[in-house]
């Protein structure tokens, strides 16, 4: 059932019609005629019977609403850095070997999911953890939500604590946790033929 117009010399004129099958061909049935076009607009009737039927059509009354400004306000937000990376960085294991290094601390937040943020900020837009905080709000990057710029600076904390002088190779590098992943990492990925190189 549709709309549908029909010219009579210089007068429009709006159908209500249907199609039906007869005798195996498509033929269109009109069920009423609502008047000349111009007359219809002229005097409001169109907007009325619109108005009127769109009562009973949920897609017409959310355009409708979001027309008069009333329509629910949403938010939309990226997905795909996330999933991607995500991936990656638990195939690599990162996320086991934070959890495994920062167990004993018993951190009052998810570190890892701090660590993964702060990284993928800085995969695609550099910047600060202050910018880090601000710039999640249009991701899903899951479990990181409600992750506070607090967290994120006691991450950064943690990541460049010292370790103790028994753990320090020579007296002028001081390492720090950081270096406890990286060195995590590579012991993960090592096979029988993997060398070390120097890059400057």
């Amino acid at each position: 059932m549709f709309i549908r117009t029909q010219s009579n010399g210089e007068r429009t004129y709006l159908l209500l019609v249907e199609n039906e099958r007869v005798d195996g061909r498509i033929k269109q049935k009109v069920i009423a005629r609502l008047g000349r076009l111009d007359v219809l607009r002229a005097n409001g009737d169109l907007d009325r019977l619109l108005k009127s039927l769109g009562r009973f059509s949920e897609k017409f009354s959310v355009l409708g609403a979001h027309r008069n400004g009333e329509a629910v306000t949403t938010h939309t937000r990226i997905v795909g850095p996330a999933l991607i990376f995500e991936r990656l960085w638990n195939e690599l294991g990162v996320d086991e070997v934070i959890n495994k290094l920062s167990s004993a601390r018993r951190f009052n937040f998810p570190i890892e999911r701090a660590v993964f943020l702060t990284v993928l900020h800085r995969l695609f837009q550099s910047g600060s953890d202050r910018a880090a905080e601000k710039w999640k709000a249009e991701y899903a990057i899951a479990g990181c939500n409600e992750l506070e710029l607090h967290q994120l600076y006691r991450t950064m904390s943690w990541l460049g604590e010292p370790l103790t002088e028994d753990d320090k190779v020579h007296p002028a590098a001081i390492r720090t946790c950081k270096d406890l992943i990286e060195e995590a990492l590579f012991a993960r990925r090592r096979d029988l033929f993997t060398t070390g190189y120097c890059v400057f």
